[in-house]
């Protein structure tokens, strides 16, 4: 799949007149607990010809696609993307520490995680994942609840842990972040995992009790750590500078 990603990526270069600058997975697959039928969820940021900048008129500023066999692809131009990532952006800084990455200029690529974590804001970071929690939260331990929504439940609610005790960009595979729970459930999220990997994404398969009030405690802790905070400014001039440098 993977070639079959990259041929079609020096397709939609050709077509846009483009030039992508790092292309990775995200979603399920970067995070280490995809199913059988997920989607490869392929995300990209690009650049313009210096020229396509001087332009006086706002210009489409995404590129999207999705091919028959699952490839769903979202790409951002570089300008948008900076912009996005001055603020903290938590889905782009999700697609620029992905452990899956197709292709890349590695020196832009090392600059922009660079950037990313200078300028990080935990607020921005915090309110955001924490805000996804609440709407999953909903469907913890009712017959509503896929393998699917309750490993959405407890990646956003670790992310946001790992912020309000941190202040730093939360790893994107999610095994890295087992740091925050005690180790007695480490093999038993491990075997779940296992599961989800075996199942659709709409699966049913019971959740023990034990790991549902593990992610019920993590959001209890995470409201009570929410004024908290630091609140950082993102340095404008680093990211011009960074801009300017790469178009």
């Amino acid at each position: 799949m993977e070639k079959r990603i990259l041929e079609y990526l020096s397709q939609v270069e050709k077509e846009n007149n483009i030039e992508i600058l790092f292309a990775v997975e995200s979603g399920s697959r970067a995070w280490g607990f995809a199913s059988p039928d997920s989607d490869y969820d392929i995300r990209f940021v690009y650049k313009h010809k210096k020229e396509w900048y001087l332009n006086l008129w706002e210009t489409k500023d995404t590129i999207e696609f999705m091919t028959e066999d699952e490839l769903d692809g979202s790409g951002w131009d570089i300008r948008k993307a900076l912009r996005l990532l001055a603020k903290s952006n938590a889905s782009f800084t999700g697609w620029l520490f992905s452990p899956i990455v197709y292709r890349a200029n590695d020196e832009f690529l090392n600059e922009l995680r660079n950037l990313a974590e200078t300028n990080f804001n935990p607020i921005s970071g915090f309110h955001h994942f924490h805000a996804m929690n609440k709407g999953f939260e909903e469907t913890l331990g009712t017959d509503k609840m896929t393998l699917k929504s309750f490993f959405y439940t407890i990646r956003t609610a670790l992310c946001t842990n790992w912020i309000a005790k941190k202040e730093t960009i939360p790893p994107v595979y999610f095994k890295e972040m087992y740091e925050l729970v005690e180790e007695k459930y480490h093999h038993k999220i491990d075997e779940l995992i296992q599961l989800k990997g075996e199942r659709i994404e709409k699966s049913t398969d019971p959740v023990s009790e034990e790991l549902i009030g593990l992610v019920r405690n993590v959001i209890v802790e995470n409201n009570s750590l929410k004024n908290n905070l630091a609140n950082k400014k993102a340095n404008q001039e680093a990211f011009n500078a960074f801009f300017l440098k790469y178009v």
